[in-house]
């Protein structure tokens, strides 16, 4: 993020060892750490928020999408296509039964 070198930091260790002096350096310096990492840590938790959030909006819109191409196969000749593909039924081999016409056989 920041190109900072060597010999920069050096430069800021030496400012500050002279602006805030030997006693209160230590000091200041866990401090600064401390803070340091609460930002870096509020800063990762904030960015896995966004990306969960992010990604599950990516994938409602993924779902709507495949929704979406699943009702375009559906159209009416494909519907009538599979219908006529499937087999009829098979036909019962059982005969009628014969109609009775009022003659009695002796």
């Amino acid at each position: 993020m920041f190109d900072v070198g060597f010999s920069e930091m050096l430069m800021v260790g030496l400012v500050a060892l002279l602006v805030l002096g030997p006693e209160r350096l230590p000091k200041v310096a866990k401090e600064a750490a401390l803070w340091l990492r609460k930002v870096r840590s509020l800063l990762n938790t904030a960015k896995a928020d966004i990306k969960r959030e992010l990604d599950l909006e990516e994938l409602k819109e993924l779902r709507a999408m495949k929704e979406s191409l699943q009702l375009a196969h559906h159209t009416p000749r494909s519907i009538l296509e599979s219908t006529l593909a499937q087999p009829e039924p098979a036909a019962t081999q059982e005969q009628p039964a014969p109609v009775p016409t009022g003659e009695v056989n002796v």
